[in-house]
This record gives C-alpha cells, structure tokens and sequence, in this order.
C-alpha cells in the first residue's frame, strides 16, 4: 500500500525573520524518515507550482492502522511529518518547522477504502494564513483525505 501527498500553494523560496525567529532562505519542504530527523526523502523547493512524495505503508490486520518508513507515533497517533528547512549550499538541511499529517484524521470508510485500492491520497495547501510554511498538526479541513486517486 502506499500514501500519496499531493501538495499545492507552496510559500516560497524565503521565510522572512520575525520577533524570536531568524528566518530562513532557500527553504525547501520533504518527509522525515520515522526517528531519524536527519533522514529526509525528496526535498521540495518551496516555490515549487507543486509537490508530492509516495510512501510505502502496510495495514495492519484489521486494516485500522498503518505503518512504514515516514509513519511516526504509535497505534492511534500516528502521522508524517513534513519538515521545513533551509538548503544551503553545502547541502545542509536546517529544519525550522515541522507539519504533523495526523492519520487519525483519516475517517475509518476513507481509510478502508484505501486499503481496498491500495492508495490513501492526501491534498492539501502547505502556506497558513501568514504566508509562511504550514506547521502543527494537519486535520480536515487544512487536508483531504481520500481512498484511492480520485
């Protein structure tokens, strides 16, 4: 099984300083690897038209729960993580924000639907009402879920 991240309105290149915030240039977007901050899959630039990233996953046997690679948290609470970074020109990724895409969000049809075709599809937008990268924990309706590639 696999889920697909299909993401739109990206913020940008430069995430500007603010109070108590350095801000950030060449920012770029990828999934974290499970424990491994470090391990990051597919850097996007953040002024991308768009990005996306497939992961690989397994159900569980009721096919309640799913785990893989990029899949944090325990049963129940589980979700990927989005990170945000600087790129600089050593190839240094310098996280700043993370976005958390809870699967718990996932209603249980969606989720079996999934299952059955093999494919869990999340949209969403990654710039917040500030223009800055999108963070925190992401529910409906910041993101769609669906089961399948409709």
């Amino acid at each position: 099984m696999q889920i697909r991240i299909e993401a739109t309105d990206l913020p940008g290149l430069n995430c500007p300083a603010a109070p108590g915030f350095p801000g950030y240039a060449n920012v770029h977007v990828a999934v974290q690897q499970r424990r491994q901050p470090a391990e990051l899959l597919d850097p996007q630039p953040g002024d991308a038209a768009s990005a996306g990233w497939t992961l690989d996953c397994r159900p569980s046997a009721t096919g309640a729960d799913l785990t893989g690679p990029q899949i944090q948290g325990g049963p129940g609470a589980r979700f990927v993580y989005l990170s945000w970074g600087g790129l600089g020109a050593d190839g240094t990724f310098t996280v700043f924000r993370r976005a958390k895409l809870m699967l718990d969000a996932v209603e249980p049809a969606t989720l079996a639907a999934a299952v059955r075709s093999g494919v869990l599809l999340a949209r969403l937008g990654l710039t917040d009402a500030l223009g800055r990268p999108l963070c925190a924990a992401v529910r409906p309706p910041r993101i769609t879920w669906s089961g399948g590639l409709s």
